[in-house]
Order: structure tokens, then C-alpha cells, then sequence
């Protein structure tokens, strides 16, 4: 059984700061994301999983999950 978990994240671009309210994907980690302001392609920071753990507000669900364990 899935434990709960925050389903949207504010990712901010490392290029212009730009903000935006995202729904993270539950079944896999995100590893690029274009910014919707600049066009950048925003990848993860070494180590992090995805790029909501490297420039979310909320870490990815798989993370938050293994949190709670």
C-alpha cells in the first residue's frame, strides 16, 4: 500500500528564477524540464534522483516515500 505524499511541487529555474506549480509523476523520476519562461533544459544536480529533488519545493514521491519508512 502507498503511503500519502505531496502530489505537486514549485519548481524554480537555476537559469532565471522563474516559478512554477508542477504535478510530479508518481511512477518514475523526472530527469529534465524545460522552464517555461526561458526554454532551459534543467537537469538533476549530481546525486539527486530527479529534478524536483534538486529544484522543487517538495522532494519526488518515490524520495518522500522512502522517507516514511
Amino acid at each position: 500500500m502507498m503511503g500519502s505524499f505531496v502530489k505537486e511541487s514549485i519548481i524554480t529555474c537555476p537559469e532565471c528564477g522563474h516559478k512554477e506549480l508542477e504535478k510530479m509523476p508518481t511512477d518514475n523520476c523526472q530527469w529534465f524540464y524545460e522552464c517555461k519562461s526561458c526554454g532551459v533544459i534543467i537537469k538533476p544536480k549530481p546525486g539527486d534522483c530527479c529534478v524536483f529533488c534538486s529544484y522543487g519545493s517538495v522532494d519526488c514521491p518515490s524520495i518522500q516515500l522512502k522517507k516514511d519508512n
